[in-house]
């Protein structure tokens, strides 16, 4: 018999999402490769696992692997689809959730709208943290990519950041300059590499070029992080609307001393299996 999974997305950020919780299940990095691969596989930016809390204080741990196999630390967008997937499955009948994931604990809360906010705890800025191959915290680093400095932003939400500012985020070279970045020595863990172009201090437009997946429709960690970024160059209000390829975020931040809270959609879109 086949593996169950749901095929969900957040704005066009897609995952495939198995339960985990009765059983452990051991996805090897070539088969996460087969499933996520578009018109061979069920395809999806990431693969998302439920598994049964690892600790006390939490109802479920969250696992998350990209495209490329490779398991990393967060994944905001998948984080509000764990949500309406423990619910709908019939996991969890509450309407506010808490995780673990590998380096942090997030609390999910499922709106009435259907929409689901996730704290997405406090962001980290010492290099150490990110990391980032920096002697000092700063609001904005250099890096010099193929002979060209380039200014940017970093951070951890519990994965690492880098954003830009751009003039204009549709003509912006998402494709050739973020795997570019993504793989710059400075990131000892690569990067996830946001390009944020400010409408005004309530409102930007972002593109994300995913460490290990490329360009998604939508990165709810990104959007916290140029969010972050953005405050932090005194460039935005602590309530910002993040227009992405797949629809929009609303992100808050009070300053230093409050966690990061995105809320947006979470959809489902079918449910099926696939053979291990």
């Amino acid at each position: 018999m086949g593996l169950q999974f749901a095929k969900m997305h957040g704005l066009g950020n897609d995952f495939v999402v198995f339960d985990a919780t009765r059983e452990p299940l051991a996805l090897t990095p070539q088969f996460i490769q087969r499933i996520a691969t578009r018109r061979f596989g069920i395809g999806c930016d990431q693969v998302l696992l439920v598994e049964a809390a690892d600790r006390d204080g939490v109802d479920f741990h969250y696992r998350i692997f990209n495209a490329d196999g490779d398991e990393v630390e967060q994944c905001g967008n998948g984080a509000r689809c764990f949500a309406r997937f423990v619910q709908a499955r019939g996991l969890c009948d509450r309407n506010e959730i808490v995780v673990s994931t590998n380096n942090r604990t997030l609390r999910l809360q499922i709106q009435e709208d259907g929409r689901v906010q996730v704290n997405m705890g406090h962001p980290r800025l010492e290099p150490d943290d990110i990391p980032l191959d920096m002697p000092a915290r700063a609001a904005s680093y250099r890096i010099d990519v193929d002979g060209s400095v380039l200014q940017f932003g970093a951070v951890s939400m519990g994965n690492p950041h880098a954003v830009l500012r751009v003039g204009d985020v549709e003509t912006a070279p998402v494709l050739s300059l973020g795997p570019r970045i993504e793989h710059h020595a400075a990131f000892p863990e690569r990067v996830n590499v946001g390009f944020l172009e400010i409408v005004d201090r309530g409102h930007g437009r972002l593109r994300v070029f995913e460490r290990g997946v490329g360009e998604t429709l939508a990165c709810g960690s990104g959007a916290c992080a140029a969010v972050v970024v953005g405050r932090i160059q005194g460039l935005l209000d602590p309530r910002v609307v993040l227009s992405l390829r797949g629809g929009d975020l609303e992100i808050e931040w009070a300053g230093p001393d409050a966690p990061v809270m995105m809320t947006g959609p979470a959809e489902h879109v079918f449910d099926g299996q696939i053979q291990p």
